[in-house]
């Protein structure tokens, strides 16, 4: 089995502002990409013979001009429950938040939180925020957020470091959380961060058409000792599940004719079919 932590549901009429589009061309060397979701599609990308679960949530950080309703989610998620799993997303600089959190828990039903820090303008560990963590704590509701690296000029890079969610870690240390993209270009952060708290997690998505950059990242996660804190995941639709995995396969490549150290092909292929599912309490 194989779980897909980050994977995304949004239109880009509906969802995305021009100017939001218009700095995605960044993301993948200048080219517009085509960021409206399809199942079907995210179903093409699949490997054959391989059952795979997906997490999946839109998106809420109107700094940036992202905002996806998470009866949307919902909505996506409703077309194969036994596919997906819905996380809500909130925009913790905005007022209301926490009526959109109860609603999303309560009444729709989802099952985690994702958060665009960077995006949004707020800083995870900023003390007045302290009553989300308790709620997501005490109820159990693990949750992803962005961390490194953006194409957005308005974004602010303070607040995507990952050494903010150690502080975050030390006052609510049950809380299950997922720093995506391994915090790319802060890696090292990363992994110093994930290392020490048993509750945090990374995810690799985003990164296999970096190769150069991903071989380095995970051989800090090889000397580190750290692979198994961390989890499969794409960034749909920026990237599909086949593309993923046989990006990450062919990273040794980059050795041949070398003498340079190689990754476990055992601890990738653990980490491609890892049960974050039961890690992350969503069983």
């Amino acid at each position: 089995m194989i779980v897909d932590v980050h994977s995304h549901a949004w239109d880009m009429a509906q969802h995305l502002t021009p100017d939001f589009i218009k700095q995605a061309a960044r993301a993948r060397g200048g080219d517009t990409p085509e960021l409206t979701t399809e199942l079907e599609h995210y179903r093409a990308s699949l490997p054959e013979n391989e059952q795979v679960t997906t997490i999946v949530f839109g998106g809420k950080a109107r700094l940036s001009g992202v905002w996806v309703d998470d009866d949307y989610v919902a909505s996506y998620v409703a077309q194969a429950p036994s596919e997906l799993i819905g996380f809500m997303s909130l925009d913790l600089a905005e007022p209301n938040w926490d009526r959109e959190l109860r609603r999303g828990h309560q009444e729709l039903g989802l099952r985690g939180v994702k958060l665009m820090p960077m995006y949004a303008g707020f800083s995870p560990d900023d003390p007045a925020l302290g009553a989300f963590w308790q709620y997501v704590q005490e109820h159990r509701l693990p949750v992803l957020l962005h961390t490194g690296t953006t194409f957005v000029s308005q974004a602010p890079i303070r607040y995507t470091l990952p050494q903010l969610m150690d502080e975050v870690a030390i006052r609510y240390p049950e809380v299950q959380a997922i720093l995506a993209h391994l915090g790319h270009p802060y890696e090292g952060e990363c992994i110093a961060v994930i290392r020490k708290h048993p509750n945090l997690f990374a995810d690799i998505s985003a990164l296999y058409y970096r190769p150069w950059q991903l071989f380095h990242s995970l051989m800090l996660v090889q000397e580190y000792g750290v692979w198994d804190k961390l989890l499969f995941g794409t960034d749909y639709p920026f990237a599909g599940v086949k593309d993923t995995i046989d990006g990450l396969y062919r990273l040794n490549d980059i050795t041949e004719g070398t003498q340079l150290p190689k990754l476990s092909v055992e601890a990738i292929d653990a980490m491609i079919h890892r049960d974050s599912l039961q890690l992350l309490g969503l069983k």
